[in-house]
């Protein structure tokens, strides 16, 4: 796709769904969550350009690059009908939009913990931010840093997230494989960099691109911060979503809670089916 290989992985049968992960995340982070929703659904999971096992990105992500990316996935796998797309943090932002980009393919959505960013505006120079990334990654990577640092630092940001809840249960083996790349690292550069810029980019996609009438739509929020909880009630408002709290889990609500995210996922195509 594009000129770039992706790793995808499908399994179960039935209904389609789509899960993309949040910023520099991999397939395998979904793993407990497509185990419950393979014996219902067609799941398909897929790595971002740089993450994973696809190989390195050709251009700076971008929203309707993303969106885009999914329907291509779907294409590339001979999946042509109406599907549930999940997403989770960023990939909150992809799942949306690809919604509302590509109504005709969507049966429904799923936001797990997904950013918001409500007044997001594009930050200036973007050519001179992304020059910059290029030149950060490159020198970090000649420096050996992501083979020293990334899979540590991976294991370091799950156990900061999860807290007491555990930390990183991927083997290492595989994060070692995934992480201590420079197109890991250049991925997440690229993510973390372009991110204000996605995020305004979906303000004005919401503007101009209405949600398909009656799709089902499920916001999952995680935590118990209520400035936080606030946030995610309101996008489900704004949405026309189901809206449900996952309290005890952390941001990682796929590790913590993977139960409830199937969940969240399947009461969509519920939804849809019966609609």
């Amino acid at each position: 796709m594009g000129g770039v290989p992706h790793h995808v992985v499908v399994e179960g049968g039935g209904p389609v769904c789509v899960l993309t992960a949040g910023l520099g995340m991999a397939w395998f982070d979904w793993d407990a969550v497509a185990a419950l929703l393979a014996p219902h659904r067609t799941v398909v999971r897929f790595d971002r350009p740089g993450l994973g096992l696809s190989g390195p990105a050709a251009v700076q992500p971008s929203l309707t690059g993303e969106a885009d990316r999914i329907a291509r996935v779907l294409d590339a796998c001979g999946l042509r009908g109406p599907v549930t797309v999940a997403g989770h943090s960023l990939g909150g932002f992809h799942a949306e939009a690809f919604a509302r980009l590509h109504p005709a393919r969507t049966a429904g959505l799923a936001l797990i913990d997904s950013s918001v960013e409500t007044a997001a505006r594009p930050r200036p120079a973007p050519a001179v931010r992304t020059g910059l990334t290029r030149v950060a990654a490159g020198a970090l990577g000649a420096a050996g840093v992501p083979y020293a640092l990334g899979p540590l630092g991976r294991r370091a940001a799950f156990r900061l997230t999860r807290g007491r809840r555990g930390g990183d249960p991927a083997p290492y083996a595989l994060v070692r494989r995934t992480y201590a790349t420079g197109r890991s690292l250049r991925a997440m550069l690229a993510e973390h960099t372009t991110y204000p810029d996605v995020a305004a980019q979906l303000v004005c996609v919401r503007r101009q691109f209405p949600l398909p009438d009656g799709i089902g739509a499920t916001v999952l929020a995680a935590g118990a911060d209520p400035r936080w909880q606030a946030r995610q009630l309101a996008l489900a408002g704004e949405l026309g979503a189901d809206f449900r709290r996952c309290p005890d889990a952390s941001h990682l609500v796929m590790l913590d809670r993977p139960e409830d995210v199937a969940e969240a996922v399947l009461s969509v195509g519920r939804a849809e089916m019966t609609a």
